[in-house]
């Protein structure tokens, strides 16, 4: 009898359903600490509600956040990153682009195409961090090397979302050769008079912060997006010394004038739309 009681125990159905309990309801955000509903953070477009920090987003969830609905038309993505040093660390390159392959559906770290922002044509670039930290490699150089060729040709707007980690190590110097190409041709792109707007997401780094990154003619950021080329670690064990605080944090940036304004997520499209407008209005009155 007593076993049979223990059986029926109200304790005993407690603890089955929480065991039954679904998983992931909940995140911990990265920065205030508080664990929030998930739904809650996916209809408030990644940010948290409680501190408004903004968690990354895919490049994907990023188009479509910000194009007009339908019309985004994807280019070049036929290329496909090699292996010409045939780099190894503790993976081969091949195995490591294989796996980012997989895991993105993506074939290299960004996304390039034709789009309209607030009913405007512009050329859109856009990085996934998920795909080797966002590096930039030949293959994200000559996408846009292209964008910003068709957008002069095009005479209508760049914009680029930078979310990167910098220049792909496995790809050395014909990485680094990507600087040079990217800021020659935004060179090209502004003596047309064509427009380029940088939008820096957290974080924008190494060599995608020290070519293209800081060279638009409007540069936007998202909130708290860590931005430069040395991470603050390494620049504190270099200079020995301690860095104030908020550093290379997009604030912090707006206030020394790298970057000309913060803007949240969820208003984001709306300034693109103003500020593509100012310019269309100044170029064709």
């Amino acid at each position: 009898m007593v076993q049979l009681w223990f059986k029926k125990s109200p304790f005993s159905k407690v603890k089955e359903s929480r065991q039954k309990a679904p998983k992931g309801l909940w995140v911990k955000c990265d920065n205030c600490g508080e664990m929030v509903y998930k739904e809650e953070v996916e209809r408030n477009l990644k940010v948290c509600p409680k501190c408004n920090y903004h968690f990354r987003i895919s490049a994907r969830e990023r188009i479509e956040l910000l194009v007009d609905k339908g019309t985004f038309k994807e280019r070049d993505n036929a290329l496909i990153p090699r292996d010409p040093l045939r780099f190894k660390d503790s993976k081969k390159y091949v195995d490591r682009l294989k796996e980012a392959q997989r895991r993105t559906g993506m074939k290299d770290a960004v996304i390039c195409g034709e789009a309209c922002i607030g009913g405007f044509p512009v050329e859109l670039v856009v990085f996934e961090f998920g795909f080797l930290g966002g590096s930039m490699g030949s293959v994200v150089g000559e996408k846009i090397t292209r964008a910003a060729e068709r957008a002069r040709e095009r005479d209508v707007p760049l914009i680029i979302v930078s979310s990167s980690g910098g220049a792909r190590m496995q790809e050395s110097i014909l990485s680094l050769m990507q600087m040079g190409k990217t800021c020659a041709a935004l060179a090209s792109l502004s003596e047309a008079g064509v427009p380029f707007i940088s939008v820096l997401t957290d974080p924008t780094t190494g060599g995608v912060s020290a070519s293209f990154a800081l060279l638009g003619d409007v540069v936007i950021s998202e909130p708290r997006a860590l931005i430069g080329f040395a991470g603050p670690r390494v620049i504190e064990q270099t200079i020995r010394q301690q860095l104030p605080s908020g550093f290379q944090r997009a604030e912090f940036l707006v206030d020394h004038g790298f970057v000309d304004m913060v803007v949240d997520r969820k208003i984001l499209k709306s300034t693109l739309e103003r500020i593509i407008s100012l310019f269309e209005n100044r170029r064709r009155p």
